[in-house]
């Protein structure tokens, strides 16, 4: 029989994919729920890189292989999108925006905010982050003056938002910090919440989740709304003056409605200061736990002339960026991505039907043995040479839809830590244990990351 004729005649029950049985899975309900990013590992490691989940329609599936991954999120993409739960209850939060959107509309919207993460935009707002990381870390920092435990997963979420609002919308978003960051984080975890099951959830129904989450949005629109009158009181009575060159701006310039507005605004709220602060707290964690590559790092900043850039840093500052991309493999702050068939398609040798859904863990791609010698160990070294390169290596996606903010958060973080680790140092405090990673949007320390920071005039010997 050909191909296209198995692809015809196929049904879901044909696939032929190893995995857990409905009572497996209603045993580990709670561990899934709990640590979901623990069962992923579980599953991989007991049926191998193709798992198939019991539920009903199309199939559910888990890829771990390197290649099947590339198939599903770059070969073949346009034949995977994201009409999934785990999308779908994104949207409920930032609406069909740039992350959340399986409509064609989102390649539009792409284009239109493409120019506000242009090299030379990203270039000239080099400063901006700067100036954001210099009012969270003299807000929480500067009064230390011997060591002293700080929770600096609270500081990175600071840095992350006030970042993402003078780089993006030009707006100092520190006087509302605490109330967007509550909202922010209470609709992670809704999200959460939601997107936990294959199977999608009503929307309508009057449950505490859909009530906080409806409260939520509101809270969010209020703040997004409030932007968008500030940038067109500033642009003026003339509804053709230009609102900036910022993604604000742009998106105001574009002619999309305000609706379509937030969506991307609350998008890059969300999406542009939760993932990058989880990965600057991983990664002042591991620096924290290894002095030497911490030395290393201050020793390479110190030696660069002049403020350190935006962009450039796998050249300018090697050791640095490597610090960061292996921090961004151990911790990728997106855990997990998915995406339905539109067509029939062969993933792992199995010929499997339209509407196929297929989860990724980039956790469980960057710690393969096959891919990473030592996986569990951080190693900067082996990114000072091909090592962002490998295939399984996917912090920020693959294929036409990888992070359209890559640059931005990898310059904001090498940002950060050089306003950190040139005037501090980070150890971790006695009887250190690592907190647990919690799965949300991103992989976020339960409970914060409490480290010891001293400063450097009175912490050398």
């Amino acid at each position: 029989m050909s191909t296209s004729t198995r692809l015809q005649a196929m049904k879901p029950t044909d696939v032929g994919v190893p995995g857990p049985t409905s009572w497996d899975m209603a045993r580990a309900f709670r561990s899934v729920r709990a640590d979901p990013i623990s069962f992923l590992a579980d599953v991989a490691e007991q049926y191998g890189d193709l798992v198939s989940f019991p539920v009903p329609g199309p199939p559910a599936l888990l890829a771990n292989d390197p290649a099947d991954v590339r198939h599903v999120l770059q070969t073949s993409a346009r034949h995977w999108g994201k009409q999934t739960v785990q999308y779908a209850a994104l949207a409920r939060v930032t609406g069909p925006g740039l992350l959340a959107s399986s409509e064609p509309s989102w390649i539009e919207h792409r284009r239109l905010a493409a120019p506000a993460f242009h090299h030379e935009r990203l270039a000239a707002v080099g400063e901006q982050v700067r100036a954001a990381a210099d009012a969270a870390v003299v807000g929480r920092l500067g009064r230390v003056t011997s060591p002293e435990l700080v929770d600096v997963a609270a500081l990175t979420h600071r840095i992350g938002l006030d970042s993402v609002g003078r780089a993006l919308f030009s707006a100092d978003l520190s006087g509302q910090a605490q109330w967007l960051l509550d909202a922010t984080s209470e609709a992670a975890t809704l999200v959460v919440r939601l997107g936990r099951s294959v199977l999608p959830t009503a929307t309508w129904a009057p449950t505490p989740t859909n009530v906080r989450l409806r409260s939520t949005r509101r809270r969010l629109d209020a703040s997004c709304a409030d932007l968008v009158a500030q940038r067109r009181r500033r642009a003026g009575a003339s509804a053709a003056a230009p609102h900036g060159d910022d993604l604000l701006g742009l998106l105001l310039d574009s002619g999309l409605s305000d609706a379509e507005v937030r969506d991307e605004l609350v998008t890059m709220v969300i999406a542009g200061h939760e993932t990058v602060a989880a990965a600057l707290a991983w990664t002042l964690m591991l620096l924290a736990e290894d002095q030497p590559a911490q030395e290393r790092v201050r020793a390479e900043l110190a030696a660069h002339p002049g403020p350190v850039p935006l962009l450039g840093h796998r050249e300018s500052l090697p050791w640095t960026r490597a610090v960061v991309d292996e921090a961004l493999r151990l911790y990728p702050p997106a855990w997990v991505v998915s995406r339905r068939s539109t067509r029939a398609d062969v993933v792992g040798g199995r010929v499997v039907p339209p509407g196929t859904l297929v989860i990724v863990s980039p956790w469980l791609v960057h710690r393969r043995s096959d891919a990473w010698p030592d996986p569990s160990a951080f190693r900067p070294d082996r990114f000072l040479g091909a090592g962002a390169t490998v295939p399984a290596y996917l912090p920020f996606g693959q294929g036409p839809r990888l992070c359209i903010g890559r640059e931005f958060a990898l310059g904001e973080m090498v940002v950060v830590l050089s306003r950190v680790l040139t005037a501090y140092r980070l150890d971790v405090p006695p009887g250190w244990t690592r907190p647990v990673p919690e799965a949300k949007v991103a992989v976020h320390p339960r409970g914060g990351m409490p480290l010891v920071v001293t400063p450097l005039d009175t912490g050398r010997a």
